[in-house]
């Protein structure tokens, strides 16, 4: 898809779908210019030399999602005081190395111990859900990417269904029925993508715009979730999230 686009030589590229499709997109032109939406650091991934110089002909947004890690962990764990053992479930295709080693990092700091499963579609979704079922962790942390997004619903269903509290990265799993989620407001954030691409479509080169990193973050809490789990929302929690869901 993204050799096709560059062959017909549109005005802009935008990749918002995960780092697979923002490195197609770079490795299909070198011209068009291409505005992404990363949940990395586009350094780190070579997508850009620097974030105040992007040079080339990409430049974007970072959502933030591995520096968000640690606090949404925080929160799990506060929703979950007597939790011990947490699942992390990782997409082995989009960047599941950084996710597990930074959830990793953020549980030891807090004492608990983590336990990675990997999935990249439903039916190793089903197969993740049967090895919590068999080990039964204390919660269940979801690691951000647009595949598991694009199967949030089969992803609550689950968790809902094995009475296991589970940590979200987007809004979207808490308005499907998640206990919570904490991260990026993408709504926000899609805005900029598009302020960008429409800049870079009046003239302006994507060199000479530097990569943004999304500032607006919000905490949703199911509330109705809660009570089916049997889980007891903090009034520090209610008071200071962005929305609760009744």
């Amino acid at each position: 898809m993204a050799a096709d686009l560059a062959q017909r030589r549109v005005s802009v590229i935008v990749c918002a779908g995960g780092l697979v499709a923002i490195v197609a997109a770079k490795a299909a032109t070198t011209t068009i210019p291409i505005v992404f939406g990363i949940g990395e650091d586009p350094v780190a991934r070579g997508l850009v030399a620097s974030i105040a110089r992007p040079g080339g002909n990409l430049t974007g947004i970072n959502f933030l999602n591995n520096e968000l890690i640690a606090k949404r962990l925080e929160i799990l764990r506060e929703l979950i005081p007597g939790a011990k053992r947490v699942a992390v479930l990782v997409n082995p295709t989009e960047a599941a190395d950084t996710t597990a080693a930074s959830v990793d990092a953020a549980a030891r700091a807090i004492g608990l111990h983590t336990q990675v499963l990997n999935a990249s579609n439903s039916l190793e979704i089903d197969g993740a859900f049967a090895t919590l079922v068999r080990e039964r962790p204390d919660a269940l942390f979801v690691g951000a990417n647009p595949t598991f997004n694009n199967r949030r619903k089969q992803l609550v269903l689950q968790a809902m269904r094995h009475g296991l509290p589970a940590a979200y990265a987007s809004r979207e799993y808490a308005e499907a029925g998640g206990l919570l989620s904490y991260g990026t407001d993408f709504l926000d954030t899609y805005r900029q993508i598009g302020a960008y691409a429409g800049r870079i479509l009046k003239g302006v080169k994507p060199a000479d715009l530097p990569v943004v990193q999304s500032a607006k973050f919000e905490l949703v809490i199911n509330q109705m979730t809660a009570r089916i789990l049997g889980v007891d929302v903090p009034a520090t929690l209610l008071a200071t999230a962005d929305e609760v869901i009744e």
